[in-house]
C-alpha cells in the first residue's frame, strides 16, 4: 500500500466543524484522513467526503475498531456498522486501535478483519500501538500480516527499535499525535532548527517525521495550519537536524504512559 506522506487528523473533531475542517483540509491537498470508531466522527469524515469534489478513489479513509468490540460476534458488525456510518462503500484502511494483551483477544479481531477485507468492506488492514511481539504474533497465527501500524511517534518518543521493526517488515508506520503538547514546539533544538531553515517549529516536527520514515497525522481547524502543515512534507532537514531531534528522546516520552504491553483502551 502506498499512503501520502502526511495525513489529517480527526481526534476531538465531530460534527459541522469537523466536516468543514476535513473539507479546507482536502481543498489544501491532504488526501489520507485518520478517523476511528471511538472518535464518534466517522459520519462526518464520510460527509466531507461525499461532499467533495474530489474522486473517491483519489481519498483514502482510515477508521479504527475498538477493543470492546475485539471479540468475534462482535467485530464484523462493528465493521459493517464503521462502513454505515461513513455512508461510504468502503474503508480504505481500517485498524485495531489497541492489542489490550490482558483480553488476549487481538488475534480474533485481527482474524476479523482479514475477512471483512475479504467481504470488501475494507480495502487495507492494520493495527495501532501493536509492539514487535503483537505484530509477529498475529502473522504467525493468521499469516497476514498488517500494512500499517500506527504509533505514538515524535521527538520526546522517537520509538527508532519499532522504525527499524516496520521497516524491515515491510510495515508503514504512521504517528498519532506527532507534533505531541506541551513545551515540544518551545524547545530549542526544535526552535533552532526552525529558524536554521525559516520555517515554523511545528514544520520542523513533521519534516523529522518525514526524514525518520513515519507519516505523521496532524490535527488542525485552521486552514493556515493546515497548509504550513502539509507544506512540511517538502522540507529537507540535515542529518545533522535529523540527529538532533532524535536525540531529545526521554524514557518518560509518552503522554500518558500508555505502554502496550500493559495498557487498555479507553
Amino acid at each position: 500500500m502506498k499512503l501520502p506522506k502526511i495525513g489529517f487528523g480527526t481526534a476531538k473533531l465531530s460534527g459541522t466543524q469537523c466536516v468543514e475542517a476535513i473539507a479546507g483540509a482536502l481543498d489544501a491537498g491532504y488526501r489520507l484522513l485518520d478517523s476511528a470508531f471511538n472518535y464518534a466522527n466517522e459520519g462526518a469524515v464520510g460527509a466531507a467526503v461525499r461532499r467533495s469534489s474530489i474522486p473517491r478513489e483519489d481519498i483514502l479513509v482510515t477508521s479504527k475498531l475498538p477493543g470492546r468490540y475485539y471479540q468475534r460476534d462482535l467485530a464484523l458488525p462493528m465493521v459493517q456498522e464503521s462502513v454505515y456510518r461513513t455512508g461510504l462503500e468502503y474503508i480504505d484502511l481500517y485498524l485495531l486501535h489497541w492489542p489490550n494483551p490482558s483480553t488476549d483477544l487481538y488475534v480474533e479481531a485481527w482474524q476479523t478483519l482479514v475477512e471483512a477485507r475479504q467481504q470488501g468492506l475494507v480495502r487495507e488492514i492494520g493495527v495501532c500501538n501493536f509492539l514487535p511481539e503483537h505484530l509477529e504474533r498475529i502473522e504467525r497465527e493468521t499469516g497476514v500480516r498488517p500494512v500499517v501500524n500506527q504509533i505514538e511517534l515524535h521527538p520526546y518518543f522517537p520509538q527508532t527499535e519499532a522504525l527499524a521493526h516496520h521497516a524491515d517488515r515491510g510495515i508503514l508506520t504512521q504517528s498519532w499525535c506527532p507534533l505531541r503538547r506541551g513545551d515540544l514546539l518551545e524547545h530549542p533544538v526544535i526552535t533552532g532548527v526552525a529558524a536554521e531553515h525559516g520555517i515554523t517549529p511545528a514544520q520542523a516536527v513533521l519534516a523529522w517525521h518525514v526524514a525518520v520514515g513515519a507519516i505523521p497525522l496532524p490535527r488542525s481547524a485552521s486552514a493556515e495550519r493546515q497548509r504550513e502543515n502539509l507544506a512540511a512534507t517538502e522540507i529537507r532537514l540535515r542529518p545533522a537536524d535529523v540527529d538532533r531531534i532524535t536525540a531529545l528522546g526521554r524514557p518518560d516520552g509518552r503522554l500518558k504512559d500508555q505502554d502496550p504491553a500493559v495498557y487498555e483502551e479507553y
